[in-house]
Order: structure tokens, then sequence, then C-alpha cells
């Protein structure tokens, strides 16, 4: 990862990239390029031996033009203020593209979860909660797992609003548990649309999916459901896959359900008896495979990782992982990168759908709910191309933006300023 790339500042550079192509004033730019407010609170809770403990937090609310705020919350050390307005930012533009009717927000904990407890997670997760409660609701702001949380953080969260404002609220975070109001397919949704996008690039490009070969950097539940999908439904071949500790490479190609049990068991993918060698993350980039997909972090490959870059198509499951520079070095090697805003929104789209049957009280079947998010990937896949080849734009990245930059641009100008 890139020590100095700021992701807040990667996000401002995306934007102004794309603002480029559009006819778009100097005021509502900055307006695009900034958070329309931020939380930040200390949460003191009682650690199991009774000691209190003081943990820094964070929600970001970008910009809700297009409607409420939507985004995750993550649990980690290097948790930051510009972290979560970076992601919040993406979540805008992520919304945009794909035409769900969402603003974006992004949340977080300084915290490392291996290190607590799980009624220390609770007691944590309850005091955010609390002091989210002003600012989110169903109508306002709908938190969702991201990095380190999941159906159980949310399901929390969700009990703790619904205490406190003596209510019952289901649409009020997403990403819940099926018997707390989740959806099906919302587990998988992230891979699933990191998947589609990858078959709707390749098709694009006149290639085979069928047979070609995968690197996975980043083995959570985005990268490890994206390589499961690509291998089961679509025919690809995934080579590597790696983790924070490393990674392993099998030329004849791995089982992906197979590794993702291996690292649930261990912690990790390495050790894998199915694998021909162990690979470090920055081996893995350097394979020469037909895909890669980062999945890690954001700011994961910086410009001198791209140079090793030996991919001729990349597609980002994880938010931002590449910096504005790596960006850059793609561009000029031709390489085709399909941008997080696009393949990695199948999570916040089926947010979406969650959403609406927990308004409805109707909930979907699985089947209901993977074909809706195909016509929702392939659609905006589609919109994202139209821009690429009429706007003359270096990259499919700066497309997107274009799309999602005329999107709020619009609805912000139907809405008009107030006061």
């Amino acid at each position: 990862m890139s020590d100095e790339a700021n992701p807040f500042e990667s996000l401002q550079e995306q934007i102004d990239d794309a603002a480029a192509y559009v006819d778009i004033n100097d005021g509502l730019l900055k307006r695009l390029k900034r958070p329309e407010r931020v939380l930040e609170t200390n949460l003191t809770i009682r650690m199991d031996d009774g000691d209190l403990e003081t943990f820094r937090a964070y929600r970001s609310q970008f910009n809700g033009d297009r409607g409420p705020y939507k985004g995750g919350i993550r649990y980690h050390p290097d948790v930051s203020r510009d972290e979560v307005k970076a992601l919040s930012g993406w979540m805008v533009y992520k919304c945009a593209t794909v035409d769900i009717p969402y603003g974006g927000g992004k949340g977080g904990i300084a915290v490392d979860p291996r290190e607590l407890s799980a009624a220390e997670l609770e007691r944590l997760t309850r005091a955010f909660a609390e002091e989210l409660r002003p600012l989110i609701g169903e109508n306002r702001d709908i938190p969702a797992p991201d990095v380190n949380t999941g159906q159980r953080e949310m399901n929390w969260l969700k009990d703790t609003y619904e205490t406190l404002e003596n209510t019952t609220a289901p649409g009020v975070v997403t990403g819940k548990a099926l018997d707390s109001g989740g959806s099906e397919g919302r587990v998988e949704a992230t891979g699933r649309s990191t998947m589609l996008t990858a078959r709707e690039a390749f098709d694009y490009l006149g290639r085979r999916i069928e047979g070609a070969t995968v690197a996975v950097q980043g083995y959570g539940n985005a990268g490890s459901v994206a390589a499961r999908l690509l291998e089961s439904e679509v025919g690809a071949n995934v080579v590597a896959v790696s983790d924070s500790s490393g990674g392993v490479y099998t030329r004849g190609g791995l089982d992906a359900a197979a590794v993702k049990h291996h690292k649930r068991e261990t912690g990790s993918v390495r050790g894998f008896e199915g694998a021909d060698e162990e690979i470090t993350n920055e081996q893995l980039l350097g394979l020469d495979v037909d895909l890669l997909i980062p999945a890690a972090l954001e700011n994961a490959i910086d410009a001198e990782l791209a140079q090793a870059v030996s991919a001729d198509v990349v597609v980002e499951a994880a938010n931002g992982p590449l910096t504005p520079e790596a960006d850059d070095v793609l561009t000029d090697r031709d390489v085709h990168v399909f941008p997080d805003i696009l393949a990695n929104a199948g999570g916040v789209t089926v947010s979406y759908f969650e959403w609406v049957q927990n308004r409805q009280r109707f909930y979907w079947t699985e089947e209901r709910v993977n074909e809706e998010l195909e016509r929702v990937v392939c659609d905006a896949f589609d919109g994202l191309i139209e821009a690429y080849e009429s706007y003359g734009v270096p990259n499919f990245r700066t497309a997107a933006y274009v799309v999602a930059i005329k999107r709020v641009t619009s609805a912000h100008a139907e809405s008009g300023t107030w006061p």
C-alpha cells in the first residue's frame, strides 16, 4: 500500500478528471468534492477486565442530492477522518453510476476487532449506534457492513436504534441477518457484481472469459466470492489469491471454495495444501494472468506496483485500490481498468433491494435478487461504455465518473439551492 497516498485527495482528483468533460461551474464542483458533514466522536466503553477504553469513531455524509446517505461501517486500526470522507464520496458516485436513489455515507471505528471479545464489540457497536442515532434513519442515512463488520454488528446497531427510538425500523441498516430483515443474496452481492463486470468487460473487449486466468489480491468476502463465481458461473481459472499474510499460486488453477475454507480455519490463505507455491502480494501483481482483481483496501497499488502488473484487464472489487498515479501508469500501458464504482456496486445495490423490501415488508427470493442485480450491473456497464465512446475520455474510470457526475448535478439542479 502507498503510505503517502491520501484517499480523500485521490477521490477529489478522480472527480476533477471527469469534470473536465462535463459542463459544470466551479461552485458546484466544490460541492461535489466535499462532504456535507462529518461526525467525529470518542466512544468510551468498559472492557471485560473492568477498565475503560476509548475509541475514535467517524461518520461522513457526503452528498444527499439523490436520496438518503448510504454506506458501510468498518472496524479497522487505520480508520481516519480522511478515509471515511473518501469512502463516503465514492459511495455517492457508485450509487449514481448504477442509478440507485442514494447519496453517500461511510463510517468507522479505529479499532482492531481481533483484540476485543464479542461482548466488548457489542458494547462498542451499541455505543456507536447511540452517537449515530440523531443522524441515521430509514429516510436519512442507512449504514451497512464493511471491513470487519457483518450481520452481527448490523443487528446490534438496528436493535439499539429501535430500542432508543421505541419503534420498529428494519430499514435503518442493511446487511442484516435474514431473520432480522436481511435480504437473500446480500452476502454474495459485491463479489457477484465483480464477476458480472468482468464477464461484460471480456465480452466488450472481444475476449473469452471461459478459461481466462485470474489472480485475486485480497481474499475477504468480496475477493473470495468473486473468485468462486468466476470459477463456477463463467468458467474462469483462478490461479492465485492472496491476503495480508501473502498468497498462493497454482498454475493449473486453485479450488476457490477450498481456499476460502482453509482461510476460515487457519486465518490465512498461506499453507493451502492444493497450492504449488506460496507467493507475496507483489509477486501476485506481476503474474502473467488475463484478469487481476484487487480486493484489498484502498490505495493498495501505487505507481511503482502498477508497473509490475502483467494482467491485461483489472476489475476493482475493493474501494479505491489504485492511487491516481497507478491509474495513470495502467492507462499509459493500455491496461483496461474497470472501476470500483461499477464493479463492487453489488453490495449497495442489494442493500437498496433490502431497504425496499424492508419498507414494503415483502421479501424477494434469491433468484429475483440476483436477476435484478444482473440487470442493474449490465445496464450500468452499457452506460459506462456509451460515455467512454462518446466523450473521448482516457479510461473507463473517467467514463464512470462522467455518468455519475451528470446524474448528481442533474438532481441538484432539479432541486435548486436553499436558502
